[in-house]
């Protein structure tokens, strides 16, 4: 009987082990600049680095590679809704024009929040990991 728990409690510790541990993101926690390093599994190109700036007023800004962006979030809990409302449109190389796209298609698809081995990760509504981001500096003042 002993060897049954000893082998269920050894069994359940090393998948525990094997498990994210991922941390809700306070609205303090949110707030700064964020590098994105990672869009839609494809990741950033580091000549143009694209960030995203999270103000304590509810403001999104950020450059998206080529031009810049603006807009509002909303957060509470893990639910993260960001809606970019206006953006530059400055001419840039083919390759950052792509990535420039595809991650204004995963802004506009966030709706989680999570953070998870240091880093920021902007999740679908189903979970999926739109955009992996990494902070950059202290909270906007």
């Amino acid at each position: 009987m002993i060897k049954h728990i000893l082998g269920a409690t050894v069994i359940f510790l090393g998948l525990s082990a094997c498990q994210s541990h991922t941390q809700i993101v306070s609205n303090e926690q949110l707030i700064g600049t964020w590098h994105v390093e990672v869009v839609l599994d494809t990741p950033t190109i580091n000549n143009s680095p694209a960030t995203l700036v999270f103000a304590p007023n509810g403001e999104l800004t950020g450059n998206n590679s080529c031009n810049q962006f603006f807009g509002r979030y909303i957060q509470q809990g893990h639910l993260l809704l960001l809606a970019p409302s206006g953006l530059t449109m400055k001419a840039c190389i083919d390759s950052l024009i792509t990535q420039e796209a595809e991650l204004m298609q995963a802004i506009s698809l966030v709706q989680q929040v999570d953070f998870s081995k240091g880093k920021l990760n902007l999740l679908s509504l189903n979970g999926d990991t739109l955009l992996v981001l990494t902070k950059q500096s202290l909270p906007v003042s």
